[in-house]
């Protein structure tokens, strides 16, 4: 592995938007970890510690302002950076509630998508190729690829196709946010074995997991593990953090 940070959180502090009526309200109050080519991180906490409103400011969305500290991407600064602009560099984010876009087929998205991340046009052909290697390898069904993005997709469907862009757009870092809400024991070890294919075939990959699923940290096997309480990183280890989590919970940590 690198010496040198792959991704970096340093001493983040992200707020609601201040309004003309109401200040904004501080959320995150200083959150910082390191990742490294090839490691994977997961960060727990109870529901309203804060998680997604570190995934939601580590995509760049306008719904959370970062007041203080800074977020770095192999070596540069990308605060402030669009999030399209991320994207391109390799950052990946796959989301808890992905989007549904009607009349656009999971195809013609990774198309794009992959074009804008290559900065190339990526022949139909070309793509079809590489996704049927694919989805044979995460066993999915041929047919998934023509579906239109999301509509109608079940909670497994939908982590699938999140595992399947992961795959395809080659990322050099990958944030999970909460890509194991609502999905049953069969459903999160798929999940944790398709991250575990992608891994294997870039082994520098690194990769954070943003969750509340004790279980899916079983099936993930990662390296470090942070525990998120009120805003805050009340603690940082191996994989010893999840033993004690499952003996004595979240309030152990509080």
């Amino acid at each position: 592995m690198a010496d040198e940070p792959l991704f970096q959180i340093q001493n983040l502090h992200v707020s609601t938007p201040t309004t003309e009526s109401e200040p904004g309200i501080e959320i995150l109050k200083g959150v910082s970890l390191t990742v490294r080519e090839g490691e994977v991180h997961a960060l727990v906490g109870p529901d309203g510690s804060g998680k997604s409103t570190l995934a939601s400011a580590l995509l760049g969305s306008p719904e959370y302002g970062v007041t203080s500290g800074r977020i770095e991407f192999q070596g540069d600064d990308i605060t402030d950076w669009a999030t399209d602009v991320r994207g391109k560099a390799g950052l990946f984010l796959a989301f808890q509630y992905p989007q549904e876009i009607a009349g656009i087929s999971v195809l013609s998205f990774l198309r794009q998508a992959l074009s804008a991340r290559k900065g190339i046009e990526i022949s139909v052909s070309e793509l079809r190729s590489m996704l049927t290697d694919w989805i044979e390898r995460l066993e999915m069904d041929s047919s998934f690829v023509d579906r239109y993005l999301n509509e109608g997709f079940s909670d497994t469907e939908k982590r699938c196709n999140e595992i399947l862009q992961m795959a395809i757009l080659e990322p050099a870092m990958a944030i999970l946010d909460n890509t194991d809400s609502e999905l049953e024991i069969d459903a999160l070890k798929m999940m944790a074995s398709g991250v575990h294919a992608v891994r294997s075939n870039r082994p520098k990959l690194g990769t954070l997991a943003i969750t509340c699923s004790e279980q899916l940290l079983d099936h993930l096997k990662p390296d470090h593990v942070h525990v998120l309480i009120d805003g805050c990183i009340a603690a940082s280890g191996g994989p010893e953090l999840t033993n004690q989590l499952q003996a004595d919970g979240f309030e152990s940590f509080a």
